[in-house]
């Protein structure tokens, strides 16, 4: 399969290494302005629509026996907060929203193309209607659950922990999917399969049990809603040829760039809020193959 076509100008192609671009702007606009077929993979994380105003303090702590926090043990920790990030997700019109961001989503993929939209259980129903009248319902490849176990849990009803992964082919005959490039998780009853397949480990379903980022570990960059490495990283390699060209146009924390570089596909990925490209800004300050533009 050839490499992909410059997406914008500058951003270089598979035969010169593989390049990111990153854009300080509003997606709608810089979508309106791109070629059509000319996008290999897209993946977005738009907010939520929770109602709510996400938030992530970083703190830092440290022994303190008057300290305002116990730890392992009881032991107690005084903390200070360093940063604070947020953003509003809250929408009058979520899907009023979305749609001319789908439709222009549509146009740029190439003809073998996929979208994936990562959506949370309160408007995924709603996400796939409008994604079934955009790409039609042949299109419509696969749901998602990625599962993990983290966080509080409500008394009141199951406690939610999952969001949902929408997958559709622009064309359902002629997509990318790349199944030898895909991680390979452990069987359960490994006993059952023979040592050989149970050294190869099988594929992931349509269900994927991954840990969130967690709030202490070293891929934590301090943005609200950052999403795990791993979970684009297997998105990025099942769905996009190498040397191809991946798009975020909710970019964030930039996961979606970090998992093509890695994979050896370019990036571009777009955000309109600063905090958002400062914190990008860090995630690729040692990749001279990113670029940043506004």
């Amino acid at each position: 399969m050839p490499p992909a076509t410059p997406l914008l100008p500058g951003l270089g192609d598979a035969s010169q290494g593989v390049h990111g671009r990153v854009l300080f702007a509003d997606n709608l606009p810089v979508l309106r302005g791109m070629d059509g077929d000319s996008v290999d993979l897209i993946y977005i994380d738009p907010p939520f629509n929770t109602g709510k105003n996400q938030k992530r303090v970083q703190l830092e702590t440290r022994r303190d026996d008057d300290g305002d926090r116990v730890g392992f043990q009881g032991r107690r920790y005084a903390t200070n907060k360093i940063a604070e990030r947020s953003f509003a997700d809250a929408f009058d019109d979520y899907l009023g929203f979305l749609e001319p961001r789908l439709v222009e989503a549509r146009r740029v993929l190439k003809g073998h193309g996929s979208l994936y939209l990562h959506i949370d259980y309160r408007e995924v129903h709603y996400c796939k209607v409008l994604l079934d009248g955009i790409f039609g319902r042949e299109s419509f490849l696969n749901e998602i659950i990625w599962a993990y176990d983290y966080g509080a849990r409500t008394t009141k009803k199951w406690p939610p922990k999952h969001d949902n992964i929408l997958l559709y082919a622009k064309d359902p005959q002629r997509y990318v999917f790349n199944a030898d490039e895909i991680d390979r998780i452990p069987y359960m009853a490994p006993g059952l399969v023979g040592p050989e397949k149970a050294a190869r480990g099988k594929l992931p379903t349509d269900t994927w049990w991954h840990t969130i980022v967690s709030p202490t570990g070293t891929e934590k960059l301090g943005y609200p809603t950052q999403k795990p490495l791993g979970i684009v990283s297997r998105i990025v390699r099942a769905s996009s040829p190498r040397g191809g060209l991946v798009l975020d146009f909710f970019a964030g924390s930039g996961t979606t760039g970090e998992a093509a570089l890695q994979a050896g596909r370019n990036f571009l990925l777009v955000d309109q809020n600063p905090e958002a490209i400062d914190v990008m800004r860090r995630r690729f300050a040692s990749y001279p193959n990113v670029s940043f533009e506004q």
